[in-house]
């Protein structure tokens, strides 16, 4: 299974969290990576995103259809994102638009066991991949790019 995790683009500072909108900027990194994603990803992959506004817009330039999870809100823990992806279990990769520190939190996890404050730069994807090897699973970091480089 893939797990592809990309952390909201920049947005505006404010109250409600949940209703901050993505800044000039962000809204030029959404649509950088979407367009970037949108060569990629796998067919038949689920796109889950955050309640969060910015999230959400962050989402929106893949012109793709998404879900929105509740489970995937900021402050969410690693195991509820994990259990939004069908992680490891899913056949079809997953798309996870969610928030800081929980992204990098899980990152950490799948790649070392432990739940370290792992930092994501704005609108960066990270792809990982669960393989079968030798009669076990293991974690594979595929890729690490942000809207800088693409």
């Amino acid at each position: 299974m893939d797990l592809i995790l990309w952390r909201h683009a920049d947005a505006e500072p404010g109250e409600p969290d949940l209703g901050r909108r993505l800044t000039a900027k962000g809204i030029k990194q959404a649509e950088c990576m979407a367009g970037w994603l949108d060569r990629r990803l796998p067919d038949g992959c689920r796109i889950l995103v955050s309640p969060a506004d910015r999230a959400q817009q962050t989402a929106l330039p893949l012109k793709r259809k998404f879900r929105i999870a509740d489970e995937l809100a900021p402050g969410a823990g690693v195991d509820a994102v994990l259990a939004a992806a069908g992680w490891p279990d899913a056949h079809d990769a997953a798309l996870i638009v969610g928030h800081q520190p929980t992204l990098g939190e899980v990152a950490a996890t799948l790649l070392t066991g432990d739940a370290l404050s792992w930092s994501m730069k704005k609108a960066a994807v990270w792809w990982l991949s669960n393989r079968a090897r030798d009669g076990g699973s293991e974690v594979v970091l595929k890729l690490v790019i942000g809207p800088d480089l693409v």
